[in-house]
């Protein structure tokens, strides 16, 4: 009893912050997305005027998160694959050497960066111009929800390529090299044998990369001129612009369902596993 006491003594400070600054604020967004400010009273108004007002962004918010985490975990694991069963120990060193480059940078740098390459002057269409791939005049201008996609993907896939690797790379090879003697390819290794073994890395890497790309506002702020966007500016323009909290509290509870619907699908993976989500 004295050590689970003095352990519950020394958990107490950060139960304390996490409660106070995490906790209490996220419980009080979501009872007043309910609370309609104009009449006093606990009704839908503020969801109907958010679904009536940015409901393309809603759907838009969706598909780019789900789009981005898609392609993420499929670019993961090709290079968590190639990092475990690639036999050129140069092209593996040095992929293992460049892919890391943006986990170590902010959002809003990536964002900024993403400005100047994906613009119509930008660094991209200036290097497929002097390649001859693409005309000038037909030049365009990726600053919309494409490029949104390719700053989430490219931000996000070291972080969830390191977990994936480091999964892939804990695992028992005597199944690989077992099946790399009967013949079998490294694709065929990789999607059958490695895969299934570390998927609960991968949904936690999914998850986690889901969850951040829904709550970045730097990249669309500086990416998406004009509308739809996505719903993390929506809520920002809400508060500065109109001190509607009413409406800004309702667009959050709708990014906390959608954050919702992912756990939901992890825990019933490690329900699947047994009750042990890792």
């Amino acid at each position: 009893m004295r050590r689970l006491g003095l352990a519950l003594l020394l958990m107490a400070p950060a139960v304390v912050m996490v409660g106070l600054l995490f906790v209490y604020p996220l419980l009080v967004s979501l009872a007043f997305a309910f609370r309609n400010e104009s009449t006093g009273t606990w009704d839908l108004s503020n969801f109907n005027k958010a679904f009536a007002l940015y409901g393309g962004d809603i759907a838009l918010t969706a598909g780019v998160t789900v789009l981005s985490t898609a392609l993420v975990g499929v670019l993961a694991i090709a290079i968590a694959g190639y990092l475990t069963l690639g036999e050129n120990p140069r092209a593996v060193s040095l992929l293992r050497w460049i892919y890391r480059w943006p986990l170590f940078i902010p959002f809003v740098v990536a964002a900024q960066l993403m400005r100047t390459f994906l613009a119509k002057n930008g660094m991209l269409n200036n290097a497929l111009m002097s390649l001859g791939v693409v005309d000038p005049l037909h030049a365009i201008s990726l600053l919309d929800w494409r490029g949104v996609v390719i700053t989430f993907v490219w931000k996000q896939l070291p972080f969830a390529a390191l977990l994936i690797s480091g999964a892939m790379a804990s695992m028992d090879r005597s199944m690989i090299e077992s099946a790399r003697g009967l013949g079998a390819g490294r694709l065929r290794i990789l999607l059958e044998i490695v895969v299934p073994q570390v998927q609960s890395t991968v949904f936690v890497a999914l998850i986690l990369s889901f969850v951040t790309m829904l709550s970045a506002l730097s990249v669309p702020m500086m990416l998406v001129a004009g509308s739809p966007t996505l719903l993390t500016v929506d809520m920002a323009w809400r508060v500065n612009s109109y001190g509607d909290y009413g409406v800004a509290n309702a667009l959050g509870f709708v990014s906390f369902a959608m954050s919702g619907v992912a756990a939901w699908f992890y825990l019933r993976q490690g329900i699947r596993e047994g009750g042990k989500p890792r």
